[in-house]
Formats: structure tokens, sequence, C-alpha cells
């Protein structure tokens, strides 16, 4: 297995199956600091940089959240607008990222231009992790999910995923990578113009998963042990930031998961979702023995912390 002392998290294509369990146990390890709501000085010499282009709550947050548990510093932006990279300059990555990698120890960067962190690592001499790309990946949240399935259903392998909602979203490109490394089965649902593309399912052929799309929920759900959910009304992920003006639809039934919905799937079957939801997920379903989102607020400090701490070469 690759050390990740000095490592770039950048995609989860490429990530061994080895490595995510490597990355799970020192969660684990962590996670009592978090749980008790304390800090400790493990990374108490480190400063870890932000760079936000893109706007965030669970990530940012998180993120930063994990490297105070772990005695760490943080500095940054949480709006491009607020530096010269979003003014009249439009300073380039790589000017921005000279910049930064002399502030702090490790850097964690959101960005609307697919391949960002990719570039800015290419220049950095210290560690980038990718925080969201466009409508590239987002390798920190989906290494979350991955975790909290481990947690609730105590493996990964033998389980059936139903992904639902837009899968040109970075989080369905990185959950689809992961779920290659394991042996799990998948259904996708999604509006026609919201599908797997021909390129991207020459990838997934080409990683071995097992997977199927179909046109309905209700004809996957009785399966199903993860469902796996993003909102078919989007943002333009493409921009820095992309403002609400007027109506932006409903979600069609069909992309939609209600109380009703639930009663046809398995007992035991968890729902996720990275968040912020729309009508795609009613509130109904927050209080049923399926919805796990909310936890996953915890989990994602926790799963973060062991990454800040691997990639600073604290933990090995």
């Amino acid at each position: 297995m690759r050390s990740f002392s000095g490592r770039d998290i950048l995609s989860l294509k490429g990530f061994e199956r080895e490595e995510y369990f490597r990355v799970f146990q020192v969660a684990e390890a962590l996670a009592p600091i978090a749980r008790d709501r304390r800090n400790t000085d493990l990374l108490a010499s480190k400063t870890l940089v932000t760079a936000f282009y893109q706007p965030s709550t669970r990530t940012r947050l998180a993120t930063e959240a994990a490297m105070h548990r772990l005695g760490g510093h943080v500095t940054g932006f949480s709006d491009a607008k607020m530096t010269r990279a979003g003014d009249f300059y439009q300073e380039s990555i790589k000017d921005t990222v000279h910049m930064l990698e002399f502030y702090g120890d490790v850097i964690a960067m959101r960005h609307f231009q697919q391949g960002a962190p990719a570039e800015a690592a290419r220049w950095s001499s210290v560690p980038v992790i990718n925080c969201g790309d466009g409508w590239g990946e987002h390798p920190t949240q989906v290494l979350t999910d991955m975790y909290t399935i481990l947690k609730e259903k105590g493996r990964l392998d033998g389980l059936t995923f139903l992904l639902i909602g837009d899968m040109r979203m970075r989080t369905m490109h990185s959950i689809s990578y992961a779920m290659s490394q394991f042996d799990i089965q998948a259904a996708y649902v999604s509006p026609p113009d919201m599908s797997l593309t021909d390129e991207f399912k020459k990838e997934l052929d080409g990683l071995n998963l097992r997977y199927r799309e179909v046109e309905h929920v209700e004809q996957a759900i009785a399966e199903a042990d993860v469902l796996y959910m993003e909102p078919v009304v989007q943002p333009d992920y493409t921009k820095s930031r992309d403002e609400r003006s007027g109506d932006v639809g409903m979600t069609p039934a069909n992309y939609q998961v209600t109380r009703a919905l639930m009663r046809k799937a398995k007992p035991d079957s968890i729902i996720l979702h990275s968040l912020p939801r729309m009508d795609e997920l009613l509130e109904e379903v927050d209080y049923t023995r399926h919805a796990r989102y909310w936890g996953e607020a915890f989990n994602g400090v926790v799963l973060r912390m062991a990454l800040l701490a691997l990639v600073l070469g604290k933990m090995e």
C-alpha cells in the first residue's frame, strides 16, 4: 500500500481497496476525540489552508473542525471574490498556490473548474486535498459516505446500492470509483439528460463495476441496502456561485424519496445524501429509521481528521 504521507488526495480513481480500510482504521482511532468534543495536539505544529472558490457548508467547516480537533491551525478563504483570484486580476491557480504553499502545510481546495485541485497540486510543495471540483469529483465526501456505510452495515462487500439523481455530479463519479473496489452491485436512476455518459460507462466497465440503469426507482428499491441521493434540480457547478432567481422547478416523483416510498424498501436499508437538499428528500423521511445523512456530519469530521493526520505524516 502506498504511503499517505505528503500525498495529494485528488481523486478516488485508482484509490485502492486497502487504502480505504487504512483511512477508516485511522478514523476509528481518532473518533473518540471528536465524540468527546475535545481537542488534541497531534497536529499542533501544522496549519491548514482552505482555498474555497465555491460556497460550502459541510465540507469546509468539517475540514476546519477536523484540523481544530487535532490541535492544528487554520487560515484561508471561503469566497474567492475576497482574493486577487476573484477580482480584477483573476490571479491564476499557479500563482495563487505558489503563495498558499508558504502559508500552511496542507491545502484543502474547492473550485468550480474541474481539475483545478490537480492543477494546484502540480505547483504546490504541500499536499492538496480536493474538496470538490466542478462536475469532477468529491473524494472526501465519498470517503465519508463509505465510512458511514461501513459503520452502519458492518461491511461494504455484498451490498446493493441504488443511486438516485444527477449522474453528472462529482459525488456520483467518486462513489462509482469507490464501489468498484468492493463487491457491490449498483443501480442508477436519473433523468435521461442527467444519466451516465457513454464515456463514464466505459470507465466503469473497465473497472468491472456491476451496475445497471433503470428507469424507475421502484424497479430497484426492494433490493437496495443503500439509497444514495443527489438532487436533479441543480445549480451550475461550473460557476463560482449560482444564485437562485425565480422558480427553479420541482423534483419529479420518480427521483423523490418519501415515507411512502420507503415502505417498499428493505427494513434495514439506509439513506445517504451529501446535502444540501431541495424537495427530492422530504423532511418526513428524517424521522424514519432509514435516515443517516445527519450522522454523516459527525463522520465527516472524523474522516477528515484521519486524512489530515495521514497526509501530514502523523499516522502511518
